[in-house]
C-alpha cells in the first residue's frame, strides 16, 4: 500500500546507489562569493577602521552579554516575575533596558550603532551568509517545485539573507520586503548592494506594523518568510510569540527561523516549531467540528480544503511534525556549516594569541515550515533488498579474480601511436581542463544561472531520518544519533541510536562511513 504512493519512476530512481546522493544534505567548506567579499571590502573602506580589532571584540561581549541577559529573563519570566511590571527591581529593568528595543507590539531585538554595525560586517556577516545559504539550498533541494517570488526578510540586518537568496534563487525572486529596526543596518545593506545587477525590488520597513500600513491586504502574502538571528535578541516569551505569529499570518508558502547553534537558540527554535504546529492543529480542529452537522460528501471537501490552507508541516531539519524527542534533554539540536574565512575576517579578528585559523565553524539552528499538508510518500527502503557480506561474496564470479597481464601493460603498437600523436600538432581546445583552472576562472566570471541539483533527491515523507552530531566510526561499524518518524504519517518522532555493521549490509555500511553531520538516513 505504502509502495503505490510513489510514482513509479521515482520508486526505480531510489537504489542503493542512488540512495547516497538524495541523503547527501551537507556542504563541505563553504566560499563566500567574490562579489560579497568585494562589497564588504568596498564597505569598510569608506568606513572608520580605528581600533577595528576592539570593535570586534567588544560587539562580541555584546553578544555574549545578551544572551545571558535573555536567559535570565526567561527563567524570571517562569517564576512568575513580569519583565514590564513596574514594581520589579531597577537593576532589572536597567538590564532590559540597556539593549532592547521597543515597539508597539513588543521587543524586536538589538539596536546597533555605526561602529557596531561596521563590526558586524566585518566579522560575523559571511557566517551568517554560509548558515542562510546551507538551510535555504536544502528547503530548495527537498522541494524543487518552490521557486519564491515575494520575499520577507525579518531582522534583516546587512541582508545577509539577501545575499544567500540570490545565489539560490537567482532567477525567481521578484519583490524583497526588508524588516529591519536599526537604522545604521539599513544604510548598510544598501551601501553593500550598490553595483550589483539584477536585483529584485527592494523595500525596507522599521517594523511589520510599518510593512502592514504600507502595502495592500492581498499583497501581505509572501511566499517565503525567513527570520535569521533575530528571535534571540528578543527575551520575553510572549513578545517571541506574537512575533512568529504575525510573520506565520504573512507566510503563503514556506517560512524559515533560524538561531545561533547554542542551547538557548535551539530552545527558541523548538519553542516556535511547537507553537506554530500546534496553532494550525487547532484550526483543523475546529473546521472539523464546525462540518460535523454537514453531509459527508460536502464534510469530505471542507476537511480537505482546510487541510490544504491550514495545516503545517516540518520540511527540514525534523523528519516528523510530532513532539521534538530532545526536549527535556541535556542535548539540543543544531548544525555546523565550515567556511572558509575572508581576508576581512583574517584581518580583524583576533584569537586569544593562538594563530588564527583560515577557516570557522558557524553552528546555527533552523526550522523550515510550509503551509499544506505532509505529502504521503513510500519511505525509501521499503521493497529494497540488501545482500549481507557473506552473500555478496558468494554471488562473486570467479572469473573476476582472472588478471589479464596484457591489459595491464601497452603493447608496442600503442607505444607507436602514442608517439605518432606527440609529433603531431595539437589544438589548445584539446587541452585537458584542470579543477583549479575552473575555480579561477569562476571566481571572475561568476553566471547567475542555478545550480543543478541530482534529479535524485529526498522525499518529504516521513522515511528519511536526520543524522545529529557527527557519526562515529569504530572499526567496521558506524553508529549515528538520528532523529526519526517512528509513524507512517510523521506524526510522531524518536531519537535513536542506530548501528550500521559491514557484514549485516555492506550498502548501507558505505553509505553511513561517508555519512556527516546533517545528513539523511534513509529507513
Amino acid at each position: 500500500m505504502a509502495a503505490a504512493l510513489l510514482p513509479e519512476t521515482a520508486s526505480r530512481l531510489l537504489t542503493p546507489e542512488t540512495l547516497r546522493t538524495a541523503a547527501k544534505q551537507s556542504q563541505g567548506i563553504h566560499l563566500v562569493p567574490i562579489s560579497l567579499r568585494r562589497a564588504i571590502k568596498r564597505y569598510l573602506r569608506d568606513q572608520d577602521k580605528t581600533h577595528m580589532h576592539r570593535k570586534v571584540l567588544l560587539l562580541s561581549s555584546s553578544f555574549e552579554r545578551a544572551k545571558g541577559t535573555g536567559v535570565e529573563l526567561a527563567a524570571a519570566a517562569t517564576r512568575g516575575a513580569l519583565i514590564d511590571d513596574p514594581h520589579a527591581p531597577v537593576d532589572a529593568e536597567q538590564r532590559t533596558a540597556r539593549w532592547k528595543v521597543r515597539s508597539a507590539y513588543g521587543d524586536i531585538g538589538l539596536q546597533y550603532r555605526a561602529d557596531e554595525t561596521v563590526a558586524y560586517v566585518a566579522s560575523r556577516m559571511p557566517a551568517i551568509y554560509a548558515a542562510c545559504h546551507r538551510v535555504l539550498r536544502e528547503v530548495r533541494r527537498r522541494s524543487p517545485d518552490f521557486a519564491p517570488k515575494n520575499v520577507l526578510d525579518f531582522g534583516a540586518g546587512p541582508s545577509s539573507v539577501l545575499w544567500a537568496m540570490r545565489a539560490v534563487w537567482p532567477k525567481s525572486i521578484e519583490r524583497v520586503n526588508l524588516i529591519e529596526p536599526s537604522k545604521e543596518m539599513q544604510r548598510a545593506g544598501q551601501t553593500l548592494l550598490d553595483n550589483l545587477k539584477g536585483l529584485p525590488l527592494i523595500h525596507s520597513y522599521g517594523s511589520i506594523q510599518e510593512l502592514n500600513r504600507s502595502i495592500e491586504k492581498h499583497e501581505r502574502g509572501h511566499d517565503l518568510v525567513i527570520s535569521s538571528y533575530a528571535l534571540g535578541e528578543i527575551p520575553s516569551l510572549n513578545d517571541r510569540i506574537t512575533i512568529v505569529r504575525q510573520l506565520w499570518d504573512l507566510t503563503k508558502d514556506v517560512l524559515v527561523l533560524l538561531e545561533p547553534g547554542t542551547p538557548q537558540g535551539s530552545k527558541i527554535i523548538s519553542q516556535m516549531r511547537s507553537y506554530i504546529l500546534w496553532m494550525e492543529k487547532r484550526k483543523c480542529r475546529k473546521i472539523e467540528k464546525s462540518t460535523c452537522g454537514a453531509p459527508s460528501e460536502t464534510k469530505s471537501i471542507v476537511a480537505q480544503e482546510a487541510l490544504l490552507k491550514n495545516g503545517a508541516f516540518v520540511v527540514a531539519p525534523c523528519p516528523h511534525d510530532g513532539r521534538c524527542p530532545l526536549e527535556n534533554s541535556d542535548k539540543y539540536c543544531h548544525f555546523v556549516q565550515r567556511l572558509e574565512r575572508t581576508s576581512t575576517q583574517r584581518i580583524f579578528k583576533r584569537s586569544k594569541g593562538v594563530p588564527l585559523r583560515g577557516f570557522e565553524d558557524e553552528k546555527f539552528c533552523y526550522v523550515a515550515l510550509r503551509r499544506g499538508k505532509r505529502p504521503e510518500e513510500a519511505w525509501p527502503l521499503d521493497g529494497m533488498k540488501f545482500d549481507t557480506l557473506k552473500e555478496r561474496h558468494a554471488k562473486r564470479n570467479p572469473e573476476d579474480f582472472i588478471i589479464d597481464y596484457d591489459e595491464q601493460f601497452p603493447s608496442e603498437e600503442d607505444e607507436e601511436a602514442v608517439a605518432g600523436d606527440e609529433d603531431s600538432s595539437v589544438p589548445d581546445d584539446s587541452l585537458v581542463p584542470y579543477a583549479s583552472d575552473t575555480q579561477e576562472l569562476s571566481l571572475f566570471h561568476e553566471s547567475g544561472a542555478e545550480e543543478q541539483d541530482d534529479p535524485i533527491r529526498a522525499g518529504l515523507g516521513g522515511g528519511w531520518g536526520r543524522i545529529i552530531y557527527s557519526p562515529i566510526r569504530r572499526g567496521k561499524q558506524v553508529q549515528m544519533d538520528v532523529c526519526r518518524s517512528t509513524k507512517r504519517d510523521a506524526s510522531e518522532g524518536a531519537f535513536e541510536r542506530v548501528i550500521v555493521t559491514q557484514s549485516k549490509n555492506p550498502a548501507l555500511h558505505l553509505q553511513a562511513r561517508k555519512s556527516l553531520w546533517g545528513d539523511l538516513w534513509p529507513f
